[in-house]
């Protein structure tokens, strides 16, 4: 008999054992894939505007909680725009609006109409608006599908009813299921002059992308360039809080499935202990018995991940169902969240069998075999 064989009969065998442990790690791989993806999709949605400028970098201001909150004023734009190596530079004003429960977060955008094109805005039907129009908004094409809403129609946001004028495309999803609005009128709405949230800034041909932000930064210390999502923790530090208690969770879920399955395994220890002086009394080295205990343990860890993946999509579509959270969390399956669950899995099986494994193998065989 092999061990393998061994191993798949020992763990039919102890059934109640079996299940205890698998469903232990089960658990915990669903609460760390569940968080992972959960976290994943909220920095994807966070970050996705970022890609919606047709833009070399991003400027904001620095150490803001969301990013919605950065606060450039004119001054700061301008200074940004007569930068060394600046081809273009477009000032937005982003804000969010519930619309309807199924629209909690709806993006806003403030631009204006001469910067339509440098932010990569194709209008699909209609016009655009002017550049001191009140009352007039463009509807994304995805958000005018959602809404039912064609040019000439009413658009009901911030607190007045807005006329579609023009329907248009980013190309980017996140984009084209918002709204424009003038920037001076999207300002007005939410009394804030003068300002905007984001600087989108395309680099003139033959300029060093790096060494303009370079520049940029010196200047201005009070903002910060974003160049990729990775990037996006600069400014806003809701994603690294949320970074952190992922990996604080992981830890955590780890911890407490070594110490179930480490239990779980030592009172298996007790049970078995007459099987363990057998096999080393007809000739099993040490380290054969302490292979076999971690290999029960390991596949009993793969059946539990396998589980707790299933899990955690079932898991999440139950949360992205949830009224407070339709429409804002998009989860985000993605390969680093199963291997984040299966190193997970796996590590709670060797940390959790390694101590019983151990201590099975320097069992006395004359001393264990006469246990009762």
């Amino acid at each position: 008999m092999t061990l393998f064989t061994l191993v798949l009969e020992n763990i039919w065998a102890k059934k109640a054992r079996s299940t205890g442990i698998a469903f232990a790690v089960a658990l915990s791989v669903m609460t760390v894939v569940t968080l992972t993806v959960v976290s994943s999709g909220l920095e994807n949605a966070a970050a996705a505007v970022l890609t919606i400028g047709k833009a070399d970098f991003t400027v904001a201001q620095t150490g803001v909680s969301d990013i919605l909150y950065s606060n450039l004023d004119d001054n700061q734009v301008a200074r940004i725009k007569s930068t060394k190596g600046v081809e273009s530079s477009v000032g937005v004003l982003l804000e969010t609006e519930k619309i309807n429960a199924a629209n909690p977060l709806f993006i806003e955008i403030g631009i204006q109409p001469a910067d339509l094109n440098p932010f990569g805005v194709t209008i699909v039907a209609g016009s655009a608006y002017g550049p001191t129009s009140s009352h007039e908004v463009m509807l994304g094409w995805r958000a005018a599908q959602n809404f039912g809403l064609h040019v000439g129609d009413q658009f009901h946001g911030n607190g007045t009813s807005n006329t579609v004028v023009g329907i248009y495309s980013t190309g980017i999803s996140y984009g084209d299921l918002g709204a424009m609005f003038p920037l001076p009128a999207l300002q007005a709405y939410n009394r804030v002059p003068g300002s905007v949230s984001l600087v989108f800034v395309k680099v003139a041909p033959g300029s060093s992308v790096a060494r303009v932000q370079a520049a940029l930064s010196s200047a201005q210390p009070e903002l910060t360039t974003i160049r990729t999502a990775s990037q996006f923790g600069r400014v806003d530090r809701n994603l690294v809080f949320l970074k952190a208690a992922v990996t604080g969770s992981t830890i955590l879920a780890l911890a407490i499935g070594a110490v179930i399955v480490g239990n779980t395994m030592l009172l298996s220890l007790f049970e078995r202990t007459r099987e363990f002086g057998l096999l080393r009394a007809i000739g099993w080295a040490r380290g054969r018995v302490v292979a076999l205990v971690v290999s029960e343990s390991l596949v009993l860890a793969l059946i539990g991940s396998g589980i707790g993946v299933g899990l955690s999509f079932a898991v999440t579509a139950v949360l992205e169902a949830l009224p407070q959270l339709n429409g804002v969390l998009h989860s985000s399956f993605t390969a680093g969240a199963f291997w984040r669950g299966l190193i997970v899995g796996l590590g709670m099986a060797v940390l959790g069998s390694l101590y019983p494994a151990i201590r099975a193998a320097n069992l006395t065989p004359v001393k264990a075999l006469s246990n009762e």
